[in-house]
């Protein structure tokens, strides 16, 4: 059987080239290449708030999300001109790599052509790439953990946040877990962040013991309970941007949902399907996440006056 030939699609005042837009990239519901492609399309002010000028890891699938998967921090070679990087360090390896900066849908729909599916964006922008301006709370469920349990435990991520006149931005993971963003002043470093993220899980912790788990190590952690993953906030840590697709059969995304959605939502619904229409009738959840900015100092407050000191990597 012969090969599709190549799309070209306008993207603003770019035109981006796909190759082999038949090829099924998620083999559950038979959806292409260029379905992702347009999936990006139509969430474009979603997916570009959620990287702009973040340094930004790219999760490649070039045969399909059952293929081989590919982490690339690095651009790959023969981007256009117009695809911007940001250097980054990776002390432990004595390298340094540039990795996508996403400015544009375009370079969004760029990635796509390269095999793209998931982008995993740094916590901190190229301004300044060791200062973390967005916290990050995961709620990971363990193996045995029902959702039932994750809905409860975002109840108690709220209250706390709200007690703590934070905004909390929720959105589903993609797969069994719950993550919450919040804007922060780049103010500190990724140690302090972590530290302070800790300290927050702790409270969580708590407050809902039958729950929530902080234990480090995974072995020692009961299978039933959440893990609420304070490590996510560590340097060269990345999770799946709000709006981002995962490499799984059935083209899940990592969507934005409203905090009372949450008790009724089911990620599985949530799809490169269904996702442009809801997107399309509620537009960005976190478009107000740049507004509501919140300082650490209450936590790191905390974690002084409890001790809370995370383990070493």
């Amino acid at each position: 059987m012969g090969q599709s030939p190549a799309v070209e699609l306008e993207v603003g005042d770019r035109v981006v080239r796909i190759s082999h837009p038949d090829r099924v990239y998620f083999p559950a519901r038979g959806e292409t290449k260029l379905d992702l492609a347009r999936y990006y399309l139509s969430v474009a002010d979603g997916v570009v708030r959620a990287l702009r000028d973040r340094p930004c890891m790219m999760h490649r699938f070039p045969s399909g999300v059952t293929g081989e998967k590919v982490h690339q921090k690095r651009l790959p070679a023969g981007a256009p001109p117009w695809v911007r990087t940001v250097r980054v360090h990776f002390p432990r390896y004595h390298r340094y790599a540039d990795e996508l900066c996403v400015t544009d849908i375009a370079d969004v729909v760029w990635a796509v052509q390269m095999s793209t599916v998931e982008f995993h964006p740094w916590n901190s922008r190229a301004a300044d790439t060791e200062r973390p301006d967005e916290w990050r709370i995961d709620l990971d469920p363990m193996p045995d953990c029902p959702f039932s349990r994750v809905r409860r435990v975002a109840g108690v991520v709220r209250e706390v946040l709200a007690e703590l006149g934070a905004v909390g931005w929720p959105k589903t993971s993609g797969g069994r877990g719950l993550h919450v963003y919040v804007r922060i002043k780049p103010e500190w470093g990724f140690a302090d962040v972590r530290r302070a993220a800790l300290a927050f899980a702790r409270e969580v912790e708590r407050r809902a013991p039958d729950d929530v788990t902080t234990t480090w190590w995974r072995r020692d952690r009961d299978p039933a309970k959440l893990f609420l993953d304070y490590n996510q906030n560590t340097r060269d840590h990345t999770i799946a941007a709000a709006y981002s697709v995962r490499g799984v059969p059935e083209a899940t995304v990592s969507a934005p949902v409203r905090w009372d959605e949450i008790p009724d939502v089911d990620p599985r619904d949530l799809t490169i399907a269904t996702v442009p229409v809801r997107f399309s009738e509620l537009g960005d959840l976190h478009a107000g996440i740049d507004d509501a900015v919140f300082s650490l100092e209450p936590l790191l407050a905390w974690a002084d006056r409890n001790g809370v000191e995370p383990p070493e990597d």
